[in-house]
């Protein structure tokens, strides 16, 4: 049953949900072969503020949103199909018609400040009718994560919008206690999270697998495989270079490729899946072992499956020009990488062994830049959504939240 509405001011708060990539079974995962995701240390901040008058205001610099509305108003917009808002069901065309057209959004519009504005009032009012009045807040959202580039940056956006919010209608708990620096929510709370999330996932793209929003919850590492998402036990934490190749491309487009070419050789395509698929199992074997026993041997097996990975998606047909030179730059400088995501451009992924020099890192990391690429050197394999004291966050994350 939905609490009974209470009037309530929300905390201040700032919470953080990571990226993702995909490390094996992109393209193969489409045909019911296992992928494996991990979360991405690249992260989306939201800072949440009450707000004293009743006004709801929401700030996106990175997509150039900057709204308000008045909480009378989007409270007598709720009222109009509250009953559908239970999270259960998908947003329906009718209720997003009549967001579109309260907010001024024109039908049809797929911009990245359109659909974010979207999800931003479906997420307000659906969550507020489960638990309450619609909140007076403040909220701030920037992110290191590229827009577009297949790392899961609206479902972090969606796992920030749906804690925030559920915190503020006061569902689910403050976590963060005096003196602590990151606080995350018990299981139940996440599994509320990722809910609403994923129902925001849903209002941006439609039919989504749910595989990104529950990374951005979760974080660590999950198995994907035909619709059931598993995370999986203990995972290390690995790092990476991330490099955008900044090639643009359609995954639509890359999809149907691949799977044209299964039908017109499965005798010789269907393997190539099916040892897909080995390299996924294989790989989630090495990384559940790596926490009990991390060993230095457990990256040469690892460093070896994206090399034959990479060559698996390049005769799937999703490589590109931009990667293959991707991977030549880094294998000069002794690296192992691979594309992750759709391919066909994009980005790839190179694995940095413990032992790699920073030396050796910084010379690949210059190599890559100066082929117009664009290069991080991160983490996979980290914290889902975490709530932040000020004194946690970085110095550049804390100068982009600062703007009143």
């Amino acid at each position: 049953m939905p609490a009974a509405p209470r009037e309530m001011r929300a905390p201040s708060a700032v919470l953080s949900a990571p990226g993702k990539v995909i490390l094996h079974g992109e393209h193969a995962v489409v045909h019911g072969k296992v992928a494996l995701a991990v979360a991405l240390d690249l992260r989306t901040f939201l800072r949440l503020r009450p707000r004293t008058r009743g006004e709801v205001r929401v700030r996106l610099p990175g997509v150039g949103v900057e709204r308000s509305w008045d909480t009378a108003r989007l409270q007598a917009l709720r009222g109009g199909f509250a009953a559908g808002l239970d999270g259960s069901e998908p947003p329906s065309a009718e209720q997003l018609d009549a967001l579109r057209e309260f907010a001024g959004i024109a039908a049809g519009a797929s911009a990245p400040e359109s659909l974010a504005t979207l999800a931003f009032l479906y997420l307000c009012l659906a969550i507020s009718v489960q638990y309450g009045d619609v909140p007076s807040v403040d909220v701030l959202v920037w992110s290191e994560l590229p827009t577009g580039a297949g790392l899961g940056s609206s479902a972090a956006y969606a796992v920030c919008l749906a804690a925030a919010l559920l915190m503020a209608c006061g569902a689910i708990s403050c976590p963060l206690k005096e003196g602590e620096p990151t606080a995350r929510w018990t299981e139940e709370e996440l599994t509320l999270i990722n809910s609403w999330a994923f129902q925001g996932e849903r209002v941006i793209h439609g039919n989504p697998s749910g595989v990104d929003n529950a990374v951005g919850t979760w974080g660590g590492a999950l198995r994907y495989q035909s619709g059931k998402i598993t995370p999986l036990k203990r995972v290390p934490t690995l790092r990476i270079l991330l490099t955008n190749t900044k090639v643009p491309r359609s995954t639509k487009v890359l999809v149907a490729g691949a799977k044209e070419k299964i039908l017109k050789f499965p005798a010789i395509m269907n393997p190539v899946l099916d040892s897909i698929d080995a390299i996924s199992q294989e790989c989630q074997s090495v990384l559940e072992a790596m926490p009990a026993n991390p060993s230095p041997e457990h990256y040469p097996v690892l460093e070896e499956l994206f090399d034959i990975n990479q060559h698996h998606l390049n005769v799937m047909g999703v490589g590109h020009p931009s990667l293959d030179r991707l991977c030549q730059v880094t294998a000069s400088h002794g690296l192992h990488s691979k594309l992750t995501g759709a391919g066909g451009g994009g980005c790839g992924i190179t694995l940095l062994r413990p032992d790699t020099s920073p030396q050796a890192v910084e010379a690949a990391k210059q190599h890559l830049c100066a082929c117009g690429f664009e290069c991080w050197e991160t983490n996979i394999g980290g914290p889902g959504v975490t709530l932040h004291s000020s004194s946690s966050l970085k110095p550049h994350v804390l100068d982009a939240l600062s703007e009143s």
